[in-house]
C-alpha cells in the first residue's frame, strides 16, 4: 500500500461521540493539524450563507447542524472497503466569513477565504449554506487543479438545474452557480452530468439552455426506477478519466421523505440509499473539490437531512481515498 498522511480521529470507544468540541466528522481543527499531516489533503469548511435562496431561508444554519450530525459517522467505508482517515489528512477549517446581504459580495469574500485554506494541494469541501456558495469553491478548485484547459468536469446531484441566468435581477443566487461558472470558464458544460432533476420548471427554456450547452441531464425518475443514472455515472467516470472533476450535492436531490430539511423541496426524489449508490458508482473519478449544500435545520424532522448530508461528506472522502489507494 502507498504511504499516506492520515487523520487522527478520537477513538469512539474511549471518547464518547456525544462529548467534546464539534468538528466535521470529528477530524482535527486546522489549527491543531500535526506537522506530519500538513498540508491537509482535504479541508472541510462551513459556508453559512443563505442570502441566495429563492424560497425558504435558514440554510445558513446548515454547517452547525451537519457538524453535529457527523459525530457518529465513521471512517471505514463498508461498501468501498476503504478507510479514508488512514488514507489522507482531513481537517475542519472552521466557517468562512459571510456578507449576508449581498450574493456577489459573499461569493467574492468566500473565494478569498477559501484561497487561504491549507496549501495548493489541499482540496476543499464546502458545506452550505445555499447552493450559491458553490461558485466560490469551484473557483478555488479550478485554480488548485492548475486551471485545466476547457475547465473542470462536474458531477451534480440536485432536484434543480441551477443554471438560471437571473432571478429578480440577481445573478449570484442559488439558482445560478453553474451558469456563472460556465461564463467564467471554470467548468466545461459539455462535461457536466446533472442527476435528479424533477418537478415542474419555471419555463421550458431553462432545460433547453442546459441541453444547448451540452449538459447531460438524468431525471430523478430515471435515476430511481432504472439503471440509467448508474450507467450515466459510469460513462462519466470513464469519459472524464483524465480531467479533474468537481462534485456538487444539493441535499434536495433526495425526496422530502428523506430530506425534509431543505429550502426548495420537490417530491419524487431519490432515496438516501439510491443517492449513495450513484455516488459509489463514481469510484475512480479524479475529484478536486466538492460541496454539500441546502440543509435547512428548522425544517429537518429528527435531524435526518443533516445526517444524510454528514454521510455525504464521508462518501466524498471515501471516493478520493479509493483513488489514492489504487
Amino acid at each position: 500500500m502507498k504511504e499516506h498522511k492520515s487523520t487522527p480521529l478520537p477513538n469512539g470507544r474511549l471518547h464518547p461521540r456525544f462529548a467534546g468540541l464539534l468538528s466535521f466528522l470529528r477530524v482535527p481543527r486546522l489549527q491543531d493539524l500535526l506537522a506530519e499531516n500538513s498540508p491537509a489533503d482535504w479541508a472541510i469548511y462551513g459556508a453559512p450563507f443563505d442570502g441566495g435562496t429563492t424560497y425558504r431561508p435558514g440554510a445558513r444554519f446548515g454547517p452547525r447542524a451537519i457538524r453535529d450530525a457527523s459525530q457518529y459517522v465513521k471512517a471505514y467505508h463498508l461498501e468501498l472497503a476503504v478507510d479514508w482517515a488512514k488514507s489522507m489528512s482531513v481537517v475542519d477549517a472552521g466557517d468562512a466569513p459571510t456578507a449576508p446581504f449581498s450574493c456577489e459580495a459573499n461569493a467574492q469574500m468566500l473565494t478569498e477565504y477559501a484561497r487561504t485554506i491549507g496549501g495548493v494541494s489541499t482540496k476543499l469541501l464546502a458545506v452550505g449554506g445555499d447552493h450559491s456558495i458553490a461558485l466560490a469553491n469551484m473557483r478555488v478548485a479550478f485554480e488548485r487543479a492548475g486551471r485545466p484547459q476547457g475547465g473542470l468536469a462536474v458531477l451534480h446531484f440536485d432536484a434543480h438545474l441551477d443554471t438560471v441566468d437571473r432571478v429578480w435581477g440577481e445573478a449570484y443566487s442559488h439558482a445560478s452557480p453553474f451558469r456563472r461558472a460556465i461564463e467564467e470558464g471554470i467548468i466545461a458544460p459539455s462535461k457536466m452530468l446533472s442527476i435528479g432533476t424533477r418537478g415542474p420548471l419555471t419555463m421550458a427554456e431553462d432545460l433547453a439552455w442546459c441541453k444547448a450547452q451540452g449538459i447531460e441531464v438524468v431525471s430523478s425518475q430515471d435515476a430511481i426506477n432504472s439503471i440509467v443514472g448508474l450507467e450515466a455515472v459510469a460513462r462519466f467516470v470513464t469519459r472524464e478519466a483524465q480531467r479533474p472533476v468537481y462534485l456538487s450535492i444539493d441535499i434536495d436531490v433526495l425526496d422530502p421523505a428523506f430530506a425534509p430539511g431543505t429550502g426548495t423541496p420537490v417530491p419524487g426524489g431519490l432515496t438516501t440509499a439510491r443517492l449513495f449508490e450513484h455516488l459509489r458508482a463514481a469510484k475512480g473519478m479524479h475529484c478536486v473539490g466538492a460541496d454539500v449544500v441546502e440543509v435547512l435545520p428548522d425544517r429537518d424532522t429528527a435531524g435526518i437531512t443533516a445526517l444524510a448530508a454528514a454521510h455525504c461528506l464521508a462518501e466524498i472522502l471515501a471516493l478520493d481515498a479509493c483513488v489514492r489507494n489504487a
